[in-house]
C-alpha cells in the first residue's frame, strides 16, 4: 500500500513538473538571432575605350571627390582620328561659306559686266530709234534697219544676263546648295564629337565620391573597352540588410528603432529599419510543412544607423535579438 501511495507521489509530481516546463516554454519562447550585414553604394568603373596606362592617381584606401583623376590612358590610334575627324569639320565649315557668301571682286566684276550691258542697251535703243525715224524718208536701207534691230535684241538679252549673273552673285548660291552644305557640316560636327567624346573617355575620373575599394589598373597595361578598373565605396551612406522570413516580420515596421551588436567594434549600435523588400521570386522560399501546403517568402528588412559610428565598414556582420523588440503599434 506505501509504495502504491508513493508511485502516485511520483507520478503526480512528473506531471506537475511537466505542466511547469510546458508553460515556462510557452511564456518564455526562445530568442531568434539574425545576422545582417552592412552595405553601402559600390560603384564600378571600367574602361569605355581601348588604351593603355600611363599614369595612376588613386589606390586602395584613397578617398576621392566625384570628378578626381582617377587614371591616364593614352591612344595614338584615338589622337589620329581626332585630328582627322576635326580638319574634316573645318573643311566642311570652309566649304558652306564658300556657298553661302561670294568674293567682293566676284561681285564688283558682275556688277561692272551689269553696268557695261546697261550703257551697250542704251546705246543700241538709241541707235535703233534714230534710224526708225529716218526710214520712212529713205535716209536708211532696210538692211541697217534690220541690223539695229538685231543689235537692240542682243543688247537686250545682254543686259538681261548680266542682271541675273550679278544678283547671283550677290545672293549667293541656291537653297539647295546651302542646305546641302549644312547638312554637311552637321555630319562632320556630329562625327568629331564622338571621336572627341572617345578621346576625352582615356580620362577616366570618379563618378561619385567615396573611398577607392578595389584597383585593378596597373601603368603600362592596355586595356580594352569594358575592362574593370576601380571599385568606389559611398562610406558616408552605409546601411544594415537582414534577411527576415515573412512569419517574422510582426516584430518590425519601417520607422522602427532597435539595436543591434557588431561583433568586430565590439558595440551596441541605434538603427532605424528604413524599408522591407521581398527577394527574388525563386530565391530564399521555406516549406512551413512536409506537406508543402504553403511557402514563406524571405524579405530583406534596411536599417539604417541613427549616427554614423567611426569604424564602421561594409562587409562587416551584425547581430540583431529579432524576438526581444515588438513591432510599433
Amino acid at each position: 500500500m506505501q509504495n502504491i501511495k508513493t508511485t502516485i507521489a511520483i507520478i503526480v509530481g512528473i506531471i506537475i513538473l511537466l505542466i511547469g516546463t510546458l508553460f515556462y516554454i510557452s511564456r518564455h519562447k526562445p530568442e531568434l538571432v539574425i545576422q545582417g550585414e552592412v552595405a553601402a553604394n559600390r560603384v564600378d568603373i571600367s574602361v569605355r575605350v581601348q588604351g593603355r596606362a600611363v599614369d595612376l592617381t588613386a589606390d586602395i584606401g584613397d578617398s576621392v571627390k566625384k570628378g578626381d583623376l582617377l587614371l591616364q590612358l593614352e591612344s595614338p590610334a584615338l589622337e589620329g582620328q581626332l585630328a582627322t575627324s576635326e580638319a574634316q569639320y573645318k573643311v566642311a565649315v570652309a566649304n558652306r561659306d564658300v556657298v553661302y557668301s561670294t568674293r567682293p571682286e566676284t561681285i564688283e566684276a558682275m556688277r561692272a559686266q551689269y553696268e557695261k550691258a546697261e550703257a551697250d542697251l542704251l546705246l543700241a535703243k538709241s541707235n535703233l530709234d534714230r534710224m526708225e525715224g529716218a526710214a520712212p524718208r529713205g535716209g536708211v536701207s532696210q538692211q541697217n534697219l534690220d541690223v539695229a534691230r538685231n543689235s537692240f535684241s542682243s543688247a537686250m538679252e545682254a543686259a538681261a544676263a548680266s542682271k541675273a549673273n550679278y544678283e547671283l552673285a550677290v545672293s549667293g548660291s541656291s537653297s539647295e546648295q546651302k542646305k546641302l552644305a549644312d547638312a554637311q557640316v552637321e555630319q562632320a560636327l556630329a562625327a568629331f564629337n564622338q571621336v572627341k567624346s572617345d578621346y576625352e573617355a582615356l580620362t577616366v575620373k570618379a563618378p561619385s565620391s567615396g573611398q577607392v575599394t578595389v584597383r585593378v589598373a596597373e601603368v603600362g597595361q592596355l586595356y580594352n573597352p569594358g575592362t574593370p578598373l576601380y571599385s568606389i565605396v559611398d562610406m558616408g551612406n552605409l546601411w544594415l540588410t537582414f534577411n527576415i522570413r515573412e512569419d517574422y516580420l510582426n516584430y518590425a515596421a519601417v520607422g522602427d528603432h532597435f539595436s543591434i551588436f557588431v561583433p568586430a567594434l565590439k558595440q551596441n549600435i541605434e538603427v532605424e529599419i528604413q524599408a522591407i523588400n521581398p527577394l527574388g521570386q525563386f530565391a530564399n522560399w521555406h516549406a512551413t510543412k512536409a506537406t508543402g501546403d504553403f511557402d514563406l517568402r524571405t524579405f530583406e528588412v534596411r536599417a539604417k544607423p541613427i549616427q554614423q559610428e567611426a569604424g564602421l565598414l561594409p562587409g562587416m556582420s551584425v547581430i540583431a535579438d529579432w524576438k526581444s523588440r515588438r513591432r510599433s503599434e
